[in-house]
């Protein structure tokens, strides 16, 4: 009995020509064993060693892959209780909405239940005040915390305390009701929001995980915003450092739309301070990953992998649309109207989501074309 088995030789390796490589094997007498391969490969540099490494890598990728998928299909047949802060937000709206498609219950954790109501008409979905948050995450499977105000806005000194004060203070009084709960009604997990701004900002350095906080203002408020969540005791704590989350309905695109549509669309500043972006719809699918992979633990940054230039940003906006993207809005005109807060907009960071791609994590829109193009149509 005789087998071929044929390797096809790659471009770049020895004469380029595809080579066709024999493995003839004899039957032994028992009719269930082969003779070894024999390779004759020696003109293309190919090594048995070489095969076997690049096998076994496939191998252990393709198992891990698949790892990842039983999880995710398991998680995906398990009916969690998830609490929630922030859910009437750009993100949480899409979060709730998400949970109760795929059939868990969510507590809303708002200081409004009548307008929380108004906003969020998912099923499944329960409300609690601020007195009853104990109640809220007592039994849940997990928390996710999204509260905070936004910070796109003139900041005067009562702004800057609101802003830390949304934050911290929100997230102390969270982490306070988790940790007051019996430890067989405790949550296993909190996924609590934070910022790109931890990092602080630079036009020339790149941040990962790993990179160190930075010193301004927003910085000093990511450092106290994740030092309060890392307190919760629970078994898993995950921190997203969230860039610049990209929608029709708000955030930077919702807010440039209309700027755009009027033929006065361009960029701000310099137009060369690093966007750090992420779509809407990878942000909520890296929470549901956060939430339900074990694997995920400490922070990870919720940004996509191709971060770009605010004049690059403009320029994809202003194509898409068939508008231009030339009419740059001066600095001394943003830092009039918000003050210190135009930091936010005339500085930024390029930062890499290195730790959220180790741990398996694909985003559905990795570029920005792809992403503006979608956000775009509607969906």
């Amino acid at each position: 009995m005789q087998s071929q088995v044929f390797l096809r030789h790659t471009p770049g390796c020895g004469t380029g020509v595809n080579r066709q490589v024999r493995h003839v094997g004899r039957a032994s007498a028992f009719g269930n064993t082969f003779t070894r391969l024999i390779l004759q490969s020696s003109q293309c540099g190919c090594s048995v060693s070489t095969l076997e490494a690049s096998n076994k890598a496939r191998r252990v990728s393709g198992r891990r892959a698949a790892a990842r998928n039983a999880a995710r299909a398991a998680s995906a047949s398990q009916k969690l209780t998830v609490a929630v802060t922030g859910a009437t937000g750009l993100v949480g709206t899409r979060l709730v909405q998400r949970l109760a498609r795929e059939g868990h219950n969510v507590r809303v954790l708002t200081r409004d239940v009548g307008n929380a109501k108004d906003k969020l008409r998912s099923r499944n979905t329960q409300f609690y005040g601020p007195r009853s948050w104990s109640e809220a995450v007592s039994g849940a499977s997990g928390v996710i915390n999204l509260a905070g105000e936004p910070i796109s806005t003139r900041w005067t000194n009562t702004v800057k305390r609101e802003i830390k004060r949304s934050r911290i203070e929100t997230t102390r009084a969270l982490v306070a009701a988790i940790n007051a709960c019996p430890k067989n009604r405790r949550p296993k997990v909190l996924v609590s929001t934070s910022a790109v701004g931890f990092y602080g900002t630079s036009e020339t350095q790149t941040f990962s995980e790993a990179s160190a906080a930075g010193n301004d203002y927003l910085a000093e408020v990511c450092r106290e915003w994740e030092a309060q969540a890392s307190k919760a005791d629970v078994d898993r704590v995950v921190i997203l450092r969230t860039g610049i989350v990209l929608a029709k309905e708000g955030g930077a695109v919702g807010k440039m739309l209309p700027v755009f549509k009027l033929f006065a669309g361009g960029p701000l500043g310099t137009g060369q301070q690093w966007c750090s972006w992420i779509h809407r719809d990878d942000l909520v699918s890296l929470y549901m990953e956060a939430l339900t992979n074990s694997a995920f633990r400490g922070s990870y940054n919720a940004t996509a992998p191709n971060p770009v230039r605010m004049a690059e940003l403009c320029s994809v906006l202003g194509s898409r649309l068939g508008r231009p993207s030339w009419l740059p809005v001066p600095s001394f005109a943003i830092s009039a109207l918000l003050g210190a807060g135009a930091s936010v907009v005339l500085e930024g960071q390029k930062v890499l989501p290195k730790k959220t791609l180790e741990n398996g994590f694909e985003f559905q829109y990795s570029k920005l074309d792809p992403a503006i193009s979608n956000i775009l149509a509607g969906s």
